[in-house]
């Protein structure tokens, strides 16, 4: 994508600000309710090992930028679970979705309203300006508390701006802040506190309100137009006092995927927007309200186009892709909660800077090179064709949405990782190239010659304090 030209519409067409493209994420692996110590029904998705909020705002942001000609001109990210306290962690993303340097690319954090609020920045861009708003959170709770077995692992992206095709008009938005204490996790504090819930409706809810009615006065709507209203909170009662007092009816409610996904933090409410977007017709209004110190809401109207701009993977498509019998040992394990031997190995080198500095292309955006003389693709990128022995004859080469397959692979029981045993595989690109690499969220007894892969963007390791982030394979899913 680097290069590209800010968007620009046609002259006779009209545009309109809104949601450009959109994308979703939902981890493969699920942990079942009734396996934890908190205990409970359904499902929460769990990041693997390997993920973190950096690496699913990539997955997520892949997915709408797939197929758009014009790159953006600011990246948001925002998150509860950050990889870095004191970093921008927007670069790692913008590197790895292979953005042009001049586009700004910003944080927000602390608050799981920040997702939504970023969409309501993102909308107020005029001109030739786009941006990016990806929402990626990891929520880790208490063992036994109410956050472990409601929180959800998950990811969203939209991108916003003003154009002719546009998915959805973004038709109104609204803000309500309160200083309540409500969930809060201090700076040395392993998980956030939640204080007691008849005390907070009584704050959230007139908020939520509140937020409802601008948004609905500022897009010329009354409460009984919406289509389909999607509340994200952490108190499940908050959606029917609401429905009350502003004058909404049940039918108007959306699944809030709690029994799904779980709570996925900073991406939720943009996951309920992309799995309304999923199956909205023309003309639909939707609403999404969040409730987070204080009150969110957006309201958007999907167009003509919403049908033919989704995304190639669906929420219910991630949800469905899914292995469910994840150890609830093995997710204290991966949360680092549960505590276990080290493996009785040397430590992992630090990643180091000037590397990563040089390679930094293939390293977060997966471009390789391919020769001029004779077609030949060279992965990693090289000066010295490994076909025809051209040096430095060389055109750079995406490769991150490549289709791939096995050509041959191994088991590994003695490598260490927190996901065993290791496969490792020889594959085999379709538009040319092979690359020998590691395969993620697989089935070691399902694997097989021939088998078709896609590529992901996932933490290798982290070693003091430095995340070494690098490209898996996994079956396409």
């Amino acid at each position: 994508m680097a290069g590209r030209k800010p968007r620009r519409a046609c002259d006779n067409t009209p545009t309109m600000a809104g949601i450009l493209r959109y994308g979703s994420y939902v981890p493969y692996c699920r942990l079942r309710r009734s396996s934890m110590s908190s205990g409970g029904r359904g499902e929460r998705s769990a990041a693997s090992f390997d993920e973190d909020a950096t690496s699913m705002a990539v997955e997520a942001g892949r997915e709408a930028l797939r197929n758009c000609e014009h790159a953006p001109t600011e990246l948001l990210f925002a998150s509860t679970s950050h990889a870095y306290a004191e970093k921008l962690n927007a670069a790692a993303v913008h590197a790895a979705l292979d953005l042009p340097a001049e586009a700004r690319s910003i944080d927000l954090a602390s608050c799981s309203r920040s997702g939504l609020a970023a969409l309501a920045i993102a909308s107020r861009l005029k001109g030739s300006e786009t941006a990016l708003v990806c929402a990626s959170d990891v929520v880790v709770g208490a063992p036994m508390g109410p956050r472990e077995s409601g929180g959800g692992d998950a990811a969203c992206a939209f991108l916003v701006g003003e154009g002719t095709e546009v998915v959805a008009a973004i038709a109104g938005a609204a803000s309500r802040t309160e200083e309540l204490l409500d969930v809060w996790r201090g700076p040395q504090q392993r998980f956030a506190r939640q204080w007691e819930e008849r005390f907070v409706q009584r704050r959230l809810v007139p908020a939520l309100q509140a937020a409802l009615e601008s948004s609905l006065r500022e897009a010329g709507l009354s409460a009984r137009d919406l289509t389909r209203v999607a509340v994200d909170t952490s108190h499940r009662k908050i959606a029917s006092s609401l429905a009350r007092s502003a004058g909404l009816q049940a039918t108007q409610f959306a699944d809030d995927l709690q029994g799904t996904v779980g709570r996925a933090g900073a991406a939720h409410s943009g996951l309920l927007l992309a799995n309304l977007l999923d199956s909205a017709e023309p003309g639909d209004k939707i609403a999404v309200v969040c409730a987070a110190d204080g009150a969110e809401a957006v309201i958007v109207e999907a167009t003509n186009h919403v049908a033919s701009m989704r995304p190639r993977h669906s929420v219910a498509a991630w949800i469905g892709s899914k292995r469910s019998s994840l150890p609830y040992q093995t997710y204290l394990k991966w949360r680092e909660i549960l505590p276990f031997e080290a493996p009785r190995r040397p430590d992992p080198p630090r990643p180091a800077a000037p590397p990563m500095q040089r390679s930094e292309r293939w390293k977060y955006a997966f471009v390789g090179s391919r020769c001029r003389s004779c077609g030949a693709a060279n992965l990693p990128p090289q000066r010295v064709c490994v076909e025809c022995g051209s040096v430095d004859d060389m055109d750079q080469s995406p490769f991150a949405d490549a289709t791939a397959r096995v050509a041959t692979y191994t088991v590994d029981h003695l490598a260490y990782s927190l996901q065993q045993p290791v496969v490792a595989a020889v594959v085999d690109f379709d538009q040319g190239g092979r690359f020998a690499c590691e395969l993620a969220d697989v089935d070691p007894d399902k694997v097989a010659i021939g088998q078709e892969l896609e590529m992901t963007f996932r933490r290798l390791y982290t070693s003091k304090g430095v995340r070494n982030y690098f490209w898996k394979a996994r079956p396409r899913r």
